[in-house]
């Protein structure tokens, strides 16, 4: 099973094409549904952080959901069964990377199922899918 991966941070210039890409899979402009995130370290002297599911092989998220809409995803990470979700934050205060955002307007994480849409669109190689064996 293949996962998204952070090949090279440094090469990251700040652009958010990842971000724009996986915001596209829902239909929608912009970012706020984006599974994956870019921001500044500090200022362009010290780069970008990119901030995505890292698919724990046992997710802290999934244990602490109440009503079980997480469910395990094959290679590591969780998959939202969104109808079960009653928006109670706990999957998005537990990520130890916080790579669980919220979309507050369906009040529901957005939590990347490493897709790779946003590989193809990054011009700098940041990201790759690899296989889980390979990380």
């Amino acid at each position: 099973m293949t996962r998204l991966t952070v090949v090279d941070a440094d090469r990251c210039v700040g652009c958010q094409l990842c971000m724009f890409a996986c915001n596209r899979r829902f239909g929608e402009g912009g970012l706020a549904k984006s599974a994956i995130r870019v921001r500044s370290a500090g200022g362009f002297e010290r780069g970008f952080v990119v901030v995505a599911c890292r698919a724990c092989p046992d997710p802290p998220c999934l244990k602490v959901c109440p009503v079980d809409a997480l469910e395990p995803r094959k290679g590591g990470g969780v998959i939202l069964k969104a109808g079960k979700c009653i928006g109670c934050h706990r999957c998005s205060e537990a990520c130890p990377v916080h790579a669980v955002f919220w979309d507050d307007e369906a009040n529901k994480p957005d939590i990347c199922v490493h897709c790779g849409y946003c590989v193809k669109y990054c011009p700098h190689e940041v990201l790759a899918m690899k296989e889980a064996e390979q990380l």
